[in-house]
C-alpha cells in the first residue's frame, strides 16, 4: 500500500467511479445522477485552485483504493480556516480499516495547512460513518432535518466536526 497525492491524469477516472458508486447506490452523496468526466475534471481545477488536497491509498498494484479530501466549508472570507472534508472507500476495499487511515492523514494535512476546524456533513443514517468520525474526536455539531430528498424519503444530516490547535497566529482578511 502506497500514499499518494491524487492527480485528475491519474486517478480521475478511479475517483469517478467511487463517487458514482456512491451515488447511485447510497446516501453518502445526495447527488441524483453520476457525475460526468468533465465533472470531475472540474473537481480537480477546484482542489488545485484551492490548495485542497486529495490525499489516496493505492493498492501494490497501483489500484486507488479510497480517497480523502476537503474543500470550502462557506465561500464567506471568514471560513478560511474551516473546511469540509469528505473521505471514500472503494466497495472492493471497505472493512479493511483504509478510512481511519485516509482521515487521519487528512487532519494532519489540515494542521500542516493551518486550518482549525474540519467538518462532516454526513447522513444522519450513515452509522459507520459518523462511528469513524467519533471514533477519531470528532462531535456532533447539529443536525438539519429532512435536508435531502432521495430514493424517495427525507434524508436528515449530521454535522460533525474537530477543532484543531491550529492555526497558530490567525489573522482576519
Amino acid at each position: 500500500m502506497q500514499w499518494v497525492d491524487c492527480t485528475d491524469e491519474q486517478h480521475g477516472e478511479a475517483i469517478l467511479a467511487i463517487f458514482n458508486e456512491a451515488i447511485v447506490h447510497s446516501t453518502a452523496l445526495y447527488d441524483y445522477e453520476p457525475r460526468t468526466r468533465a465533472q470531475m475534471t472540474s473537481w480537480f481545477e477546484a482542489k488545485r485552485a484551492g490548495s485542497f488536497p486529495v490525499i489516496g491509498l493505492e493498492s501494490d498494484t497501483g489500484e486507488l483504493m479510497g480517497f480523502a479530501s476537503y474543500g470550502t466549508f462557506r465561500a464567506w472570507p471568514a471560513y478560511k480556516y474551516t473546511v469540509e472534508h469528505s473521505v471514500y472507500v472503494h466497495p472492493a476495499h471497505r472493512g479493511k480499516g483504509l478510512g481511519p487511515q485516509l482521515m487521519q492523514a487528512l487532519i494532519r494535512t489540515a494542521q500542516d495547512q493551518g486550518k482549525h476546524v474540519l467538518v462532516g456533513v454526513i447522513d444522519a443514517s450513515n452509522t459507520v460513518s459518523i462511528r469513524l468520525h467519533q471514533a477519531l474526536g470528532f462531535t456532533h455539531a447539529g443536525t438539519v432535518r429532512q435536508a435531502g430528498f432521495k430514493f424517495g424519503r427525507w434524508l436528515d444530516v449530521d454535522f460533525y466536526q474537530l477543532i484543531l490547535a491550529t492555526p497558530a497566529d490567525p489573522q482576519d482578511g
